[in-house]
């Protein structure tokens, strides 16, 4: 932990790492149910929802990795088991239990969706008390926008493909 680093930090070190907890919690859930539903995903469009998911769940994963380097950052420490992982989430988790692509599909547009109300929640409690958590959760949330635009283009395209079906 940089001592300077934490100083410069304008609000509750400890609200802020619970906050960044929580959010890492949920880029873990979102990354297994990304990377599970890719594996079992089944229907009309499954190639490139398979290929759309596996890419979501690489940058999840990295979204995990960002908020980990910033909680030791700032001197603690990140939630070390998944069992706590669901008591931490803002979003939950939604086992891809149906693969049927219009369903993984909706899955995960309802988690994008509440990953950024999180991260847009952390961007006005970072904006004027902590730059460097501001600048990691704007990118974070420039790719959770652009996360629910891809989903919901195949979920669009998926709709017109069963209407002319």
């Amino acid at each position: 932990m940089g001592t300077r680093g934490t100083e410069i930090v304008g609000m509750d070190v400890k609200e802020l790492l619970e906050l960044l907890n929580r959010a890492y919690c949920d880029e873990w859930l979102a990354y297994y149910q990304y990377w599970l539903g890719a594996k079992i995903v089944k229907g009309p469009m499954k190639d490139a929802v398979l290929a759309e998911l596996e890419q979501h769940a690489t940058e999840e994963l990295n979204h995990a990795l960002l908020l980990t380097n910033r909680i030791i950052q700032l001197g603690g420490t990140p939630i070390t088991t998944p069992e706590d992982w669901y008591k931490w989430t803002n979003c939950g988790y939604d086992a891809p239990n149906d693969p049927y692509v219009k369903t993984i599909l909706a899955q995960n547009i309802k988690g994008e969706q509440c990953a950024i109300t999180t991260y847009q929640k952390l961007l006005k409690t970072t904006q004027t008390t902590d730059p460097v958590t501001y600048n990691i959760v704007l990118q974070i949330l420039e790719q959770e926008v652009e996360h629910e635009e891809d989903l919901q283009a195949l979920q669009e395209d998926l709709e017109l493909m069963l209407q002319r079906a």
